[in-house]
C-alpha cells in the first residue's frame, strides 16, 4: 500500500499551539453509522455519553519526562539533546543535535551543571553518561530539574511553564515518555468521575511515548517501513479487566493509540486469548505497526487525536475503521475548523469488523 493514500492536506493555522481551555470543551468528531454523512460533531464534555455501564476504558499512564535539554560540546558548540529511553539511573539514549556528531568519549557540559560523556552509538542514537563523581548522581533527577519539556516539531514555539501541567495527563504517574498520550490530555477528574458513574470500569497500561512518534515514513510502500521501538507493560490487572469486561458483554476503549499498541502488542504474544478476543499479561518492547489489512483483536472503540498526514498514526486509526472512511473524517474536520494534532481535538472510533482471528505465524 502506498504511503501518499495516506495524505491530505492541512491548512498550518489549523495547527493547535495551546491546548484547549478548559479540556472539555475540545471538539470531538464521532464516526457514527446513524448520523448523515456518518459523522457527528460534539464536544469532549460528551465522551461519556458514549460509553455505556460495562464498559471497559483502557488509559496509558505513562509520565512526560522534561527530556530535551542544551548544552554545548567541548569545542564550544551548541548542542541539544532529546532523551529517548532512560536506560538506568547513570544513563539514557539520546537524539543529539549539534553541527557535527559528538565523538566517542567526548564530553558534553549541559543546562543545570551536568557533565554527560558519549558512552555509544547505535542507529543515530547517543548512549549518554553522567560522568563519575560529578554532583549530580541520578539522569531522571536531572532532567527534571533542568530539562525542558519536549513539544512536537509540529508546535513551533518554546515550551513554558504552562506546559508542565498541560501536556501532562491527569493521571500521569511512571516516568518514560517524551511525548504525550495525547488523546488522554483531554481527560479530566471530572469527566473520569462521570465515566465511573455510568458503570464504565477503568484499567491502565504503561508505554513509554518515544521520539519516534514524530519520525516519518520515508518509504513508498509502508509495509517496508521500520517501526521505532517503545516499551510497554500491560500488568495481570488490565488482562483481567478485559476479561471480566467480556465474560459481561462490555466494550474496550482504548484512549490513544498508545493504548491500542499496548494491547494488539499483548495480544500477539498471547495467541491463545486473542482467541477470546483478551491478552494476556505482557512486559517489554515493542515495534508494532498497524495499517490496514492487517487484523484487531482486543479494542472495540478509540477515542484520538488528529494525525499527521502520512504518518504511521493515520495508518493505526485506517487499520480501525477503514482509510477511505478516515479520510473523509479528516477532510470533515478540516473543514469545519477542528483544531490537530497533540493540543488538538479528537475523534471516536468504533472499530470496524476488519478480523479479530489470532495471528498464528
Amino acid at each position: 500500500m502506498h504511503t501518499q493514500l495516506f495524505d491530505y492536506d492541512l491548512p498550518q493555522e489549523l495547527i493547535a499551539l495551546r491546548p484547549a481551555e478548559p479540556r472539555e470543551s475540545a471538539r470531538l468528531l464521532i464516526l457514527d453509522d446513524d448520523a448523515p454523512g456518518g459523522l457527528k460533531d460534539a464536544y469532549i464534555a460528551d465522551f461519556p455519553d458514549l460509553l455505556r455501564a460495562g464498559d471497559l476504558l483502557v488509559l496509558n499512564d505513562t509520565r512526560v519526562i522534561p527530556a530535551r535539554v542544551f548544552g554545548q560540546k567541548e569545542s564550544g558548540g551548541r548542542v541539544e539533546i532529546l532523551v529517548e529511553r532512560l536506560v538506568d539511573t547513570q544513563s539514557a539514549w539520546c537524539h543529539v543535535r549539534a553541527s557535527k556528531s559528538p565523538k566517542m568519549g567526548g564530553c558534553l557540559d549541559m543546562e543545570g551543571g551536568v557533565r554527560l560523556t558519549v558512552a555509544a552509538r547505535d542507529e543515530g542514537l547517543f548512549l549518554l553518561q553522567l560522568v563519575p563523581g560529578a554532583t549530580e548522581t541520578d539522569f531522571l533527577g536531572w532532567l527534571k530539574r533542568a530539562g525542558h519539556m519536549p513539544l512536537p516539531p509540529y508546535i513551533d514555539r518554546a515550551d513554558d511553564a504552562a506546559d508542565r501541567a498541560d501536556y501532562q495527563t491527569v493521571f500521569a504517574r511512571r516516568d518514560g515518555a517524551v511525548a504525550a498520550p495525547t488523546a488522554s490530555l483531554h481527560l479530566t477528574a471530572s469527566l473520569l468521575a462521570q465515566i465511573a458513574a455510568r458503570g464504565v470500569e477503568t484499567t491502565f497500561v504503561t508505554l513509554h511515548v518515544g521520539a519516534g512518534t514524530f519520525q516519518p515514513v520515508r518509504v513508498t510502500d509502508i509495509s517496508a517501513h521500520k517501526m521505532h521501538r517503545e516499551w510497554l507493560d500491560v500488568p495481570a490487572a488490565a488482562a483481567d479487566a478485559i476479561k471480566a469486561a467480556r465474560a459481561r458483554g462490555g466494550r474496550v476503549v482504548c484512549v490513544g493509540t498508545t493504548a491500542v499498541r499496548a494491547l494488539e502488542t499483548a495480544a500477539r504474544a498471547h495467541p491463545e486469548a486473542a482467541a477470546r478476543r483478551e491478552v494476556g499479561a505482557y512486559q517489554g518492547d515493542t515495534s508494532l505497526f498497524l495499517y490496514p489489512g492487517q487484523p484487531t483483536y482486543v479494542v472495540d472503540a478509540l477515542l484520538t487525536n488528529f494525525h499527521l498526514p502520512q504518518s504511521t498514526l493515520l495508518m493505526l486509526v485506517s487499520a480501525l475503521a477503514g482509510r477511505e472512511r478516515m479520510l473523509a473524517a479528516y477532510e470533515h474536520a478540516v473543514a469545519h475548523g477542528y483544531r490537530f494534532f497533540s493540543y488538538g481535538d479528537a475523534v471516536f472510533i468504533p472499530v470496524t469488523s476488519s478480523g479479530h482471528a489470532p495471528d498464528n505465524g
